[in-house]
Formats: structure tokens, C-alpha cells, sequence
């Protein structure tokens, strides 16, 4: 099975979810993303690779 790397800047965090956009991608929407699912030390402008079904800090 083949998993994409994808890599997110956090835009906008709004109470329990995170609002994601696709780095090499400048016409893509917003992700919401449960902050559950994210790293806890994320802010504003913090850099994320997804890869494997998980988020990371880049």
C-alpha cells in the first residue's frame, strides 16, 4: 500500500480543530483537522508532514 507525503502550514487554530493548507498547493481549501490528531505543541504557522496516517512537526 502507497502513502502519500503531504506537507501542511497551520492557519488557523479554532478551539479542538485545526484549519490545514497543502504547502505546494495554493488554490487548495482549508483541512480541518481535530487537534487530537495533530502534535500538541502546534501554533500558528507551525510546519507538518503527513506521511503514514500521521501528523508530525516538520
Amino acid at each position: 500500500m502507497l502513502f502519500e507525503t503531504c506537507y501542511y502550514t497551520v492557519e488557523v487554530i479554532d478551539g479542538d480543530y485545526a484549519h490545514l493548507k497543502k504547502v505546494d498547493d495554493d488554490s487548495a481549501e482549508l483541512k480541518l483537522v481535530a487537534r487530537a490528531l495533530l502534535p500538541e505543541a502546534i501554533v500558528v504557522g507551525s510546519k507538518l508532514k503527513y506521511e503514514m496516517l500521521q501528523y508530525e512537526l516538520v
